[in-house]
């Protein structure tokens, strides 16, 4: 019965990458409506015919690695469990140590250990081909240099978060999930908070907007906004890619807005001005705040479900899975698989409201700057240098996409334009 749940499990993950081999490559259509073709929104106006081939390829092997990714991970942890090793790497963890503690720590780092290496193949793909589409700049060894930051700040993150809910499992069957929920919101908060000045430097070198000309226009923007100017940083990033990004990261006193050098060099002040407008506007509506009200929601929801759906699955396939019990320590990758699945289902919703708050953060930009000129073009260099599908399949936007695409974004701009020139 194992080795049949495991074959079928494969297949079944086949067929999904078929299916969505099939649904990119050959079904989607992602050719401009005829409406749009000619506007300032049809690539074929800022993009030459080379451009325009290399985007459709990298975008399209782009998405397909992304539906490839995350379901994965969930045939990783399935398999895991079917054959034993979830069992073996408790056993381990135990003959090594009298100590809980320990006894996750290790059990843990052999249950990363085997996801990284799962996972590997397809996070090497990505970056060969970021590489081989120019996006990328950076050398392996630097990619490998963050690899194994992010290995290292996921585990240190999973040993607290895996500690405290196995111990309130043990504490309470039927509310663990309550309670694992009450101590996230001051972790998430806290941890909110520690981005900016902790982790993010792991990663890049930070530091003030050096163009001071550029500076004086930015404090004028952010007068305006009643936002504190300190808040404006550059990161290097000239080493490790071509694309052009600004966003806004923290809370409270360390909330900053973050441009990255790239974007500093390729675009105009002009461009760059409206950029700044955009991410001054997520301050002013305050969507990190609502962003944060809206995972914790979500996330409250979530181990809610996976609490329900742990106890039925330990009930219904335990002696498959190898698990006698919920709150047995072997139930960690089913706990996993279940938390990521549904993560994976709620991001339609999460990318909608996050794509109705850029929407925002753009109209309030435009609205702040009046200079649809520079809105355009920025957002046209944008689709150039991450070569970009103005106009991605539904799929990928309603899975993908946590902004609006291209397409969406510059006829806004457009129709606004006409409006205003009346």
């Amino acid at each position: 019965m194992v080795r049949k749940m495991g074959v079928y499990a494969v297949l079944a993950y086949v067929l999904y990458g078929l299916f969505f081999y099939w649904y990119i490559f050959y079904f989607a259509d992602t050719s401009l409506p005829f409406e749009y073709q000619g506007t300032k929104a049809d690539p074929a106006t800022f993009l030459n015919g080379r451009e325009l081939m290399l985007s459709e390829e990298y975008s399209k092997i782009r998405n397909l690695l992304f539906f490839l990714s995350t379901p994965l991970e969930w045939l990783f942890y399935l398999l895991i469990l079917l054959f034993g090793f979830s069992k073996a790497f408790k056993r381990w963890a135990e003959s090594s140590s009298n100590y809980k503690v320990l006894q996750t720590a290790i059990y843990l780092i052999w249950l990363s250990f085997f996801a990284y290496l799962a996972t590997f193949p397809l996070s090497y793909i990505s970056y060969s081909l970021s590489k081989t589409y120019n996006i990328s700049t950076q050398t392996f060894s630097s990619w490998m240099k963050e690899e194994l930051i992010d290995f290292w700040i996921n585990y240190g993150t999973l040993m607290i978060i895996v500690s405290v809910l196995y111990w309130l499992m043990k504490k309470s069957t039927k509310r663990w999930w309550l309670y694992g929920w009450l101590l996230s919101v001051p972790f998430t908060i806290f941890m909110m908070f520690l981005q900016p000045i902790i982790i993010d430097p792991l990663y890049n070198e930070f530091s003030p907007l050096k163009n001071k000309e550029l500076e004086i226009k930015i404090l004028a923007l952010a007068e305006k906004a009643q936002i504190p100017a300190e808040h404006v940083f550059e990161v290097n990033m000239a080493d490790q890619t071509n694309a052009l990004n600004a966003y806004v990261t923290g809370i409270g006193s360390n909330a900053r807005i973050v441009l990255w050098d790239t974007t500093l060099n390729k675009l105009s002040d002009n461009q760059i001005l409206f950029i700044m407008a955009h991410e001054i506007a997520h301050y002013v509506e305050k969507h990190i705040y609502i962003g944060i009200a809206i995972y914790l929601m979500l996330s409250l929801v979530g181990l809610y479900l996976t609490y329900r759906i742990m106890n039925w699955a330990v009930a219904s396939w335990g002696k498959e899975l190898k698990i006698a019990d919920v709150k047995d320590f072997k139930s960690v990758p089913l706990f996993f698989m279940i938390l990521s699945m549904l993560m994976f289902a709620a991001s339609p919703l999460s990318n909608f409201i996050s794509r109705y708050e850029e929407t925002r953060a753009d109209r309030y930009a435009i609205n702040m700057t009046q200079d649809t000129e520079a809105a355009i073009t920025s957002f046209q260099e944008l689709t150039k240098a991450g070569l970009s599908q103005v106009n991605p399949p539904l799929l990928v936007k309603i899975f993908r996409y946590s902004h609006p695409s291209m397409l969406d974004r510059i006829s806004m701009l457009e129709e606004y334009e006409t409006n205003h020139t009346k």
